[in-house]
């Protein structure tokens, strides 16, 4: 592939990469270790932020998301979920990562939810043909339930079993692919408002600084350049529940949401999300949203009754009309943007991507991703 005629192919290009969330730092970790020369703008410090990152459980779930999300995004996700195991071997440490599979279920009166994630799930599969062995997800009932999750079958008659999903520890990974970053001499300019950028070039106070490639990861903050962007509001709250055992994750289905709870397997922590409203507030969570959570957690499980509230959170995803990721290429620019609610999931993939279109490769396997802007 090539962006408007110009394209480059050579090792140790200079690129300024803006925005420090899961796209930029995935972004810079890949190009870095492919040995080009990464600079990093961001406006939050490096250990926290308003990235939308900070606000998320890190499901990497394909399957649960075929039912409501284009294909796209099932074949994004698939692709990112067999490179994590991986990236997470390379990063080391204990970054969070499980993959024990997902249970979907359903209180009686919700039943009819189920049996439509269900049809629409198997269809899409249907129509995918995919090997054995990426094509797994089980209807099992109530006894099945009890062995998987002992805890749950005495509130639920069925789920649906999707074995192959994961999740990992957000602010654990944005921690580790920061210290990479940082040990490999990238330079990182932290606290610092853009001024403007363009094609090959990032200005900020005082300076302006140039390179082969920028690439613009901001999210949101990139609303000025791409106006079609929109906040989708998501809130999400940190519970400490010794009295709940529950190893998988675990969605609901909901009237207006997907609730689920995602283990984190240490110090008896959950984390119960996620709202999602069609809004650009990221500010504290609301007392609906609250109750909302904390009483489909004790639906649940009776255990979360006496749980600890740890922490709530708050922010907005950055999506596109079609809550489809785009990358805008141009000369010299790159925009990679709209991952709505699916950060860690795509974020591998997409980074994949564009580190092949820097290299100056012809195709790619994900073609409609991409849009050349003059």
């Amino acid at each position: 592939m090539v962006s408007g005629g110009y394209t480059l192919t050579t090792s140790n290009l200079k690129i300024g990469i803006v925005g420090a969330g899961i796209m930029g730092r995935m972004l810079a970790w890949q190009l870095m270790n492919k040995g080009h020369d990464i600079t990093l703008f961001d406006k939050d410090p490096i250990d926290f932020g308003d990235a939308a990152a900070y606000t998320a459980a890190g499901m990497l779930t394909p399957y649960s998301e075929i039912e409501s999300a284009e294909l796209m995004i099932f074949h994004l996700g698939m692709q990112s979920l067999k490179l994590w195991p991986e990236m997470i071997k390379q990063l080391g440490g204990d970054l969070g990562y499980y993959q024990s599979g997902s249970l979907i279920v359903s209180h009686a009166a919700d039943k009819p939810d189920l049996d439509r994630f269900n049809q629409q799930l198997n269809f899409k599969l249907e129509q995918l043909a995919l090997p054995d062995d990426e094509s797994t997800p089980a209807m099992i009932e109530q006894s099945k339930l009890a062995e998987l999750e002992p805890e749950l079958s005495d509130r639920f008659s069925q789920a649906t079993y999707l074995p192959n999903e994961a999740w990992l520890c957000t602010r654990c990974v944005m921690r580790s692919l920061a210290d990479h970053l940082l040990a490999n001499r990238v330079s990182w300019h932290a606290h610092t408002e853009i001024i403007t950028l363009g094609n090959h070039f990032v200005e900020v106070k005082n300076r302006r600084h140039e390179f082969d490639w920028v690439v613009d990861c901001r999210g949101l903050g990139g609303k000025p350049e791409m106006p079609e962007l929109r906040g989708v509001r998501g809130e999400l709250i940190l519970l400490q529940a010794p009295d709940v055992r529950i190893n998988r994750l675990v969605r609901l289905m909901h009237p207006r949401y997907r609730l689920y709870i995602v283990p984190r397997k240490k110090d008896d922590l959950y984390v119960i999300g996620a709202t999602q409203i069609e809004s650009a507030d990221s500010g504290p969570i609301t007392v609906r949203s609250t109750l909302e959570l904390l009483s489909a957690a004790y639906s649940m499980h009776p255990g979360f009754s006496e749980a600890r509230v740890i922490e709530t959170k708050a922010n907005c995803r950055p999506a596109l009309a079609n809550n489809l990721p785009r990358v805008e290429t141009q000369p010299g620019l790159i925009r990679v943007n709209g991952l709505y609610r699916h950060g860690f999931l795509l974020a591998p993939t997409l980074a994949q991507e564009v580190v092949q279109f820097i290299a100056g490769a012809e195709e790619s396997n994900y073609q409609n991703l991409f849009r050349r802007v003059s």
